[in-house]
C-alpha cells in the first residue's frame, strides 16, 4: 500500500515537472548555500590552523599594552633591547629571543623599486621562526652592532633582481643604502593571505637609528621561542614576572604589556573563524525556510487543483490517512530531491571557491547529513498542512468542485 502511495505521489510530481522544479529551487539554493559556506569556512579554519602550527606551539609573543575593551592602553611604553637581553639571560628553557620592529618602505635597485615590509631584528629571529637562508648568510656580530646589511625575502629579490644574484649588491631601503648579504627561503602566503616573502630584514640597531625614526627607537614586539619539551606556560609566567619587575609594576596593578602563547592565539583565531562559519551557515539556512514555504504554497495549489480527484478517491473508499500520506509523500519527495541536488551543487561551489582562495577542501559529513535531514523535515513540516487539508475534504463537496 505504501509503495502504491509513493507511485501516485511521484506520478503527480512528474505531471508538472516545471512547477516541481521551481518548487524545490528554494530548497536547492538553501542547502547549496549552507554546504558551500560551511565548506569554505572549514577550509579557512584549516588553513589558519596550519599556518599557525608552522610557527610552532612553543612560540610566545610579548607586546606593550593590553588589548580589548576595558584593558590598559595599547599605547604603553615599548620594550628596550635591554629587556630582550634580560629575558634571554634570566628566563630558562629558551631556544631564541628576538626583538622585532617593522614598517613599510620602498626598496630601490637600479631602475626597479618595490614597496615592502622592513623588519629590524637579530639573527635569533631566523632561529625563532625556523626560517632558513636560501643563499648567502645571516648577520655577523659587527653587522648586528649597526652596519647597514639586509636579507631579502624571495618576493623582493624577484621584483628587484629577476634571475640575477643579489648577493653583494647595494639596495636603497628608504633612505639607507644597504648591502645584500642573503636571501630567505621561500614561504609563500600566510593563512591571512599575506605574502610572507615580501620582506626585507635589517639589524635592529640599523632599523632604530636610520629607518624607523624616533617612534621606533625601542622594540615593539619580542618573539620568544621555547626549547622542545619546555612548557610554554612556565616560560610565559617567568617572562611576565620578569617584565613586571623591569617595568616596575607594583603588585595588584594590571600589566601594561601582554605575553601570548601561540596556542592561545591559535585557539582565538580558530574560534573566530568557526564562529563566523556558524553564523554564515545559520544565515544561509534561512533560505531553507523560504524553500519550505514555497513547498507549502505549491502543495496548497495542488490540493485546490486536484479537489475533484481527491473526492473521487474518497468516494470509492480511500481512507483519509491514505490521502494524507499521498500528499505528504509528494512534499517530502520534493524536499529530499531538492536537498540532494543542493548538496551536490554546494560541494561543487565549495570546491570551486576553495580552489580560488587556495585553502584546503574540507568536507563536513555531519553538516551534509544535517542538511539532508533538515530538507526532509522541511518537506514533512510544511507539507503536512496541505496534506491534512486534502484528507479532510468532504467527498460530496469535492465531487461538486469545478
Amino acid at each position: 500500500m505504501f509503495l502504491e502511495t509513493v507511485k501516485l505521489a511521484l506520478r503527480a510530481i512528474s505531471r508538472n515537472m516545471l512547477r516541481s522544479f521551481l518548487t524545490v529551487l528554494g530548497v536547492v539554493i538553501g542547502v547549496a548555500a549552507v554546504i558551500a559556506l560551511v565548506t569554505i569556512g572549514n577550509g579557512t579554519t584549516a588553513q589558519v590552523t596550519s599556518e599557525l602550527s608552522r610557527l610552532g606551539t612553543n612560540m610566545l609573543f610579548a607586546r606593550p599594552g593590553q588589548f580589548g575593551p576595558g584593558r590598559a592602553s595599547a599605547e604603553a611604553r615599548r620594550f628596550t633591547v635591554a629587556d630582550v637581553d634580560a629575558i634571554s639571560e634570566q628566563v630558562g628553557g629558551l631556544r631564541a629571543v628576538a626583538p622585532l620592529n617593522q614598517t613599510t618602505a620602498t626598496v630601490i635597485y637600479g631602475g626597479q623599486s618595490h614597496s615592502t615590509t622592513v623588519m629590524g631584528t637579530t639573527n635569533d629571529y631566523f632561529t625563532a621562526q625556523d626560517w632558513d637562508i636560501a643563499s648567502g648568510r645571516s648577520f655577523d656580530a659587527a653587522e648586528e652592532r649597526g652596519r647597514a646589511r639586509c636579507v631579502l625575502g624571495e618576493t623582493v629579490r624577484s621584483q628587484l633582481f629577476g634571475s640575477a644574484d643579489p648577493i653583494g649588491q647595494q639596495v636603497r631601503v628608504g633612505k639607507v643604502s644597504c648591502g645584500v648579504i642573503g636571501v630567505l627561503a621561500k614561504r609563500g602566503q600566510s593563512g591571512m593571505g599575506n605574502d610572507q616573502d615580501d620582506v626585507v630584514i635589517v639589524p635592529i640597531k640599523v632599523y632604530q637609528r636610520r629607518i624607523g625614526g624616533k617612534a621606533n627607537a625601542n622594540v615593539s614586539m619580542i618573539l620568544i621561542s621555547a626549547r622542545d619539551g619546555v612548557a610554554t606556560s612556565k616560560v610565559q609566567s617567568d617572562t611576565e614576572n620578569l617584565l613586571r619587575e623591569r617595568r616596575k609594576i607594583i603588585p595588584g596593578r594590571e600589566d601594561d604589556f601582554s605575553v601570548n602563547d601561540m596556542t592561545q592565539i591559535a585557539a582565538a583565531m580558530t574560534g573566530t573563524t568557526t564562529l563566523l562559519t556558524s553564523l554564515l551557515g545559520a544565515v544561509a539556512a534561512i533560505s531553507l525556510l523560504v524553500g519550505g514555504i514555497g513547498i507549502m504554497n505549491i502543495m496548497l495549489v495542488s490540493v485546490t487543483e486536484r479537489t475533484r480527484e481527491i473526492g473521487i478517491r474518497l468516494a470509492i473508499g480511500a481512507l483519509e490517512r491514505q490521502v494524507l500520506m499521498q500528499f505528504l509523500v509528494e512534499a517530502v519527495a520534493l524536499s529530499i530531491f531538492g536537498g540532494m541536488s543542493g548538496i551536490l551543487l554546494g560541494l561543487g561551489l565549495g570546491f570551486g571557491a576553495v580552489s580560488l582562495l587556495k585553502v584546503p577542501f574540507v568536507v563536513s559529513p555531519t553538516m551534509i547529513a544535517v542538511a539532508f535531514v533538515f530538507s526532509a523535515a522541511i518537506g514533512m513540516i510544511f507539507g503536512y498542512f496541505p496534506a491534512r487539508r486534502a484528507a479532510q475534504l468532504n467527498p460530496i463537496d469535492a465531487l461538486r468542485h469545478e
